[in-house]
């Protein structure tokens, strides 16, 4: 048995485009289809709301969400990075939401309950938590349709350039037309 061990070839940074392109094209063509990519963004998106006020231990939920609704790991990652870019502006909203939901008398009457560095934790933190979490999820379902209609749309775009690419081969391939 004489089997080639096979090189790994030099790290070349003019590669990059090319790396990216494949993964993108590993995306778009995911076995679950548009709705899996959408729904993995979505819960990216939604988590990285209320992960920063919980240290990012919030994180942690993306794994078992993912799993939970068969969505894409890839697409959940990236969701969650686009939410990093967008977090800073949402966090003032965020805070008027969650100031708007709690009851005036919650924090005092929790508090009581907690460890000293649990209550300042979440003194500091209950509004972002509490409104981040409710704008991540209605930022996931804003974000789950366009984005599953634009992959929808770009794999019928694929599925119709295939198709006529195949009507062409053929009508080439028989000179006669019969």
């Amino acid at each position: 048995m004489n089997k080639t061990a096979k090189i790994k070839k030099p790290f070349q940074p003019s590669r990059i485009p090319r790396w990216f392109k494949y993964k993108y094209l590993l995306l778009t063509r995911a076995k679950g289809g548009p709705g899996m990519v959408a729904l993995g963004f979505s819960i990216g998106l939604a988590i990285e709301m209320f992960t920063l006020p919980t240290a990012g231990l919030a994180f942690f939920l993306i794994f078992p969400l993912v799993y939970l609704f068969r969505a894409s790991m890839a697409a959940a990652l990236l969701g969650f990075v686009f939410g990093k870019i967008i977090y800073i502006p949402m966090s003032f909203l965020n805070r008027k939401v969650g100031a708007m939901v709690l009851p005036k008398g919650t924090r005092g009457h929790l508090l009581q309950l907690l460890p000293d560095w649990l209550d300042t934790f979440i003194r500091f933190n209950l509004k972002l938590i509490v409104g981040g979490a409710i704008d991540g999820v209605i930022l996931g379902l804003i974000a789950y349709f366009p984005i599953k209609w634009t992959l929808e749309w770009f794999h019928n775009k694929r599925k119709e350039k295939r198709r006529k690419r195949k009507e062409q081969l053929l009508l080439s391939s028989n000179p006669n037309g019969s």
